[in-house]
């Protein structure tokens, strides 16, 4: 996907809160806005060039969002509203092939008490078919990487643990779940749950697979303006 607003290069200088960071532009130290609750340490760096993409709407407070940060020459980025944007124009694409024979892609679709980020569905059906007509898809989007190995969370997250054992329930209704990670940048070539960092994910994603819930790990293209699906990666349980 391309983003068509002005995209402009910063120095990170630091990050006071979860959603605010001040950054050097043409000299000026001001404030921009993270879309990221996440820790992001080891690319929001003091000094580290950073990507700003410029937004006008005349209520907000600050007129960047920090989307992007380079990390040993690397380009991540950890704008948390990217992941569902560029799978679903993955999915619309046919990219992601265990999923290719859904057509017809829904956001943000409830099943019991849960909200899950896709509900995917085949019309018309045939009844032959020995696929779900119904899959329920989660979106993780991943932003730590240490030498080629990406890991999620980066922060503990009771919410995505949870996400992962509801998921649970709609296979054992049926339908289909999976749980897609986007890895935020090109490099990473296997995922692995952050075991250290939160293990109580790492079990709810082991527990998930062992009763049937897909998992995919995908990296991504990344340039200033762009962020593609890219390939499917190597998943360690």
């Amino acid at each position: 996907m391309y983003m068509n607003k002005n995209i402009i290069s910063a120095k990170f200088i630091e990050r006071p809160n979860r959603f605010q960071a001040y950054i050097e532009v043409e000299g000026k130290e001001i404030m921009v806005h993270v879309p990221n609750t996440g820790r992001c340490r080891e690319i929001l760096i003091p000094g580290t060039e950073v990507l700003l993409r410029e937004e006008l709407n005349p209520t907000r407070k600050t007129g960047y969002d920090l989307i992007a940060g380079y990390k040993e020459g690397k380009l991540i980025n950890i704008d948390s509203q990217i992941p569902n944007k560029v799978v679903e124009e993955a999915l619309i694409n046919k990219k992601v092939k265990l999923l290719d024979m859904y057509n017809i892609i829904l956001r943000e679709k409830v099943f019991g008490s849960s909200r899950f980020d896709f509900k995917l569905s085949m019309e018309p059906y045939d009844d032959s078919c020995l696929i779900p007509q119904e899959y329920f898809l989660e979106v993780k989007g991943v932003t730590y990487e240490l030498n080629g190995l990406a890991k999620f969370p980066d922060a503990p997250t009771i919410r995505g643990a949870r996400h992962l054992r509801e998921l649970v329930d709609v296979k054992k209704s049926g339908r289909g779940a999976g749980v897609l990670f986007l890895i935020q940048m090109e490099e990473a070539s296997t995922f692995t749950p952050h075991d250290e960092m939160d293990p109580d994910f790492g079990e709810a994603l082991r527990y998930a697979y062992d009763n049937g819930v897909d998992v995919f790990a995908f990296n991504s293209k990344v340039t200033r303006d762009s962020i593609t699906l890219h390939q499917e990666i190597e998943i360690l349980l």
